[in-house]
C-alpha cells in the first residue's frame, strides 16, 4: 500500500512538473526541468526517502542542463552559419519595360558580384547593367 502511494505520488509530481516545462525558453531550461523531474522520480524509486529524491533531482537536473545546453549551442552555431551564408548574397530589383519587377540575386565574391548566369560585376551592378541580362 505504501509502495503504491509512493509510485502514485511520484507520477503525480512528475506530471505536475511537466506542465512547467512548456514555459521553458531554451533547451537548457527544458533539459534541467525534465532531468530534475526524472532524477527525482528515479531517486525516490531507488532509495525510497527524501534524501534519495533530492540527490536524484540534483543529478538529473545537472545532466539535463548539460545536454540541453549543448543543444542550444548547436542551434546557435547553425543560426550563425545561416546568417553568414545569407550575408554573401544581395538581391537587386529593377523595373522591366512592361512595368513588372525583376529580382536578381547576386553572390558577393571578393570586391565584386557574380550573377546567377555566372557573369561578374566589379561593383554592385545598376538596373541598366542587369536589365539586358535578366529583364525585358
Amino acid at each position: 500500500m505504501i509502495k503504491n502511494m509512493t509510485v502514485i505520488s511520484v507520477v503525480v509530481a512528475v506530471s505536475f512538473g511537466l506542465v512547467f516545462v512548456a514555459g521553458c525558453e531554451s533547451s537548457a531550461q527544458t533539459g534541467t526541468a525534465v532531468g530534475a523531474l526524472a532524477g527525482a522520480g528515479f531517486g525516490q524509486l531507488a532509495g525510497g526517502d527524501a534524501e534519495s529524491t533530492v540527490i536524484g533531482a540534483a543529478v538529473g537536473g545537472a545532466a539535463g542542463y548539460m545536454l540541453g545546453n549543448e543543444a542550444d549551442k548547436r542551434q546557435a552555431r547553425a543560426e550563425r552559419a545561416c546568417i553568414r551564408e545569407e550575408m554573401k548574397y544581395v538581391t537587386v530589383n529593377f523595373t522591366n519595360s512592361n512595368g513588372s519587377i525583376s529580382r536578381v540575386r547576386l553572390r558577393k565574391q571578393g570586391v565584386g558580384y557574380v550573377g546567377t548566369r555566372d557573369e561578374y560585376y566589379s561593383k554592385l551592378p545598376t538596373e541598366k547593367q542587369l536589365r539586358p541580362v535578366y529583364g525585358f
